[in-house]
Order: C-alpha cells, then structure tokens, then sequence
C-alpha cells in the first residue's frame, strides 16, 4: 500500500485528492494547522480514513517529525495563502507560507533521506501575471502581479532547483484556475453562487463584486487533481501546466450562474472598489498540451456544468 502526503489537505483540492488517492487504495496521511475551531468539514466525509497530523509549512520541525513518521511515498504540497486579494494585505506572510514554505518542505524531504519519495509542488496560473503570450505554455516567461503570485514563482523554482540539484523526483503543477461547490467562500466564483443562493433565499438583497472583465482559464478542481497525482506516476518529474484551453470573464461566470438561476444579474449585482486589485491580471488562458500527451490527461467538466454545478450546491445547502 503507498503512503501519501498532503498538505493543505482541508483545502478544496487536499479534499479532492484525498478521495481520488483513498480510491485507488492509498494510506493518505494529512497535514492540518492547529486552530481554536475546526475546518475540516470538506474532508469530514472521509475523515475516518485519513491519518491526521498537526504541522504548518512555516514550523521545520513539525515538517521533519511528521515526514519522518510517515515516510510517504508521494508528498503533494497544496498548502498556501492562496488567496491574490489578501496577498497585498498580508505580503509578508504569504512570501513565508507560500513562498519559503516550499523551501521548508523541500530541504526537509532531502534532510529525511527519503529519496524514493515523489513530490509535487503546487504551481499557479497567476505566476504568468502580464502574459507575455497567450496562450500560457510551460515555457511561457513568469511575470507576477501580486506577491501570492511571487511567492508561488519562488516556490516553483525552489522545486527545479531541488530536482536539478540533489536528483529528488519534484513535479511542478502550474493550474489554472480550478473550482467546484468546495472553493472558499472569498473567491469571486463561490460569492457568486453564494449571492444567488442568497438571494433566491431572501437572505440578501444584492451582490457587491469588483472587476468583470478579468478573464481566465476556469476548470473543475476534481479534474485537476488528477492531473497532479499523473504527474507523479511519471518516471522522469517535470513540470505541467493543467488548464482547459478556453477562457471566460467573471462576467460570463456571472450571466450564465444568475440565468441558470432564473435571476437578472443587473437588477442584483452592485460594483464595489473595494474588491479591485492593486495591479489586475487581465488574461489567463493555458495550453494544456503537454499534460494531454504526457499525462494522458484531459478535463472532464466543462465550463457551464462547473457553473450549474456550484449554483445547484448552494442553492441546496440554502
């Protein structure tokens, strides 16, 4: 039986990955920071299988204890600040979390001796930032537009540079944007179907966004961590981008969840400057050409049933 190892395993995709690996017959070991309440209900379902450890990407030793008692066969690192929004108000701690805490994790791997073991580094489409070219290809320039999306570019080279450097079997994801009825409630697609559900409830009588016209390459995070788990099956590690070769605009996202909804997205949806960001990515598009070939990968959900699928999750949960 493989042992594998995911931080940020109460995150949308830990919570993903953990089912796809318990069903191809996993021992799957997690990593959950220590807090007053818990957030585990993405993965309460399966949580009797799992085996829960407390450790922080920021704390070395709590890294080095837990992949010593485990001694994983594959190691995915998911844990992030990911959130682009507060990476401006909160820099700092999203370069240690995001940014060194894959510096943490790497040494800790190669100081534990486990040199048979696989890891993947989770990688971002906001590293692209001001495209260069679209579409976004695993050779296309990075050029970050915020410091969630710095931190991941240090982490991706911190992974290359571990690979190249001490031979360890480390794969890059670069994801595009990924979400599902699990996305956090402060990403722009989940305040979304959250509004609707709201709304159609008679909870609320608006929806307050920021900018519409942002596009980007949206596909569903199941789908996704799939991909991640290809990857390190693969006998030579490398580096991947997963997306789904079409992009859309929040407003799309917008039209199409509202009128699934049987809502007029005008008479509800309010623009607020407070959600703009500081420096905006216009246009994420990936090419998903190398994981299709390589990976054998490609994504089963498209755009309108992802929407109409978190539309209906909230709608249910009321």
């Amino acid at each position: 039986m493989k042992k594998a190892l995911i931080t940020g395993i109460t995150g949308q995709d830990g919570s993903y990955l953990a089912e796809l690996l318990l069903q191809k017959g996993y021992e799957v070991h997690g990593l959950v920071r220590r807090s007053s309440s818990f957030n585990t209900w993405r993965i309460d379902h399966v949580r009797d299988d799992l085996h829960l450890h407390y450790g922080d990407l920021v704390d070395t030793s709590s890294l080095t204890r837990v992949l010593e008692l485990v001694g994983p066969d594959e190691i995915y690192n998911l844990a992030a600040q990911s959130h682009v929004k507060v990476s401006f108000e909160m820099p700092e701690y999203t370069g240690n979390t995001t940014g060194l805490g894959v510096l943490r994790l790497m040494d800790a791997v190669h100081e534990a001796g486990l040199k048979g073991a696989r890891v993947y580094q989770a990688g971002s489409s906001e590293m692209y930032g001001k495209v260069v070219e679209t579409p976004q290809k695993e050779t296309t320039p990075f050029h970050p537009r915020s410091p969630y999306g710095v931190a991941k570019v240090y982490g991706h080279w911190i992974a290359v540079n571990y690979r190249e450097g001490y031979g360890m079997h480390v794969s890059n994801g670069i994801l595009f944007n990924h979400e599902s009825p699990r996305r956090g409630e402060n990403f722009v697609t989940r305040k979304i179907t959250l509004g609707i559900a709201a709304i159609k409830s008679g909870k609320a009588k608006d929806l307050h966004l920021g900018n519409l016209d942002a596009k980007r390459d949206w596909g569903f995070a199941g789908d996704y961590v799939d991909a991640m788990w290809r990857m390190l099956q693969q006998d030579q590690p490398d580096d991947y981008v997963v997306a789904t070769g079409e992009t859309w605009s929040v407003k799309d996202f917008l039209l199409e969840a509202f009128s699934y909804a049987g809502l007029d997205w005008e008479k509800y949806v309010v623009i607020d400057p407070r959600f703009f960001r500081p420096a905006e990515v216009d246009l994420l598009l990936g090419d998903p050409t190398k994981a299709k070939t390589k990976l054998g990968w490609k994504p089963a959900v498209d755009f309108k049933t992802l929407v109409r699928m978190m539309v209906d999750a909230d709608m249910a949960r009321g």
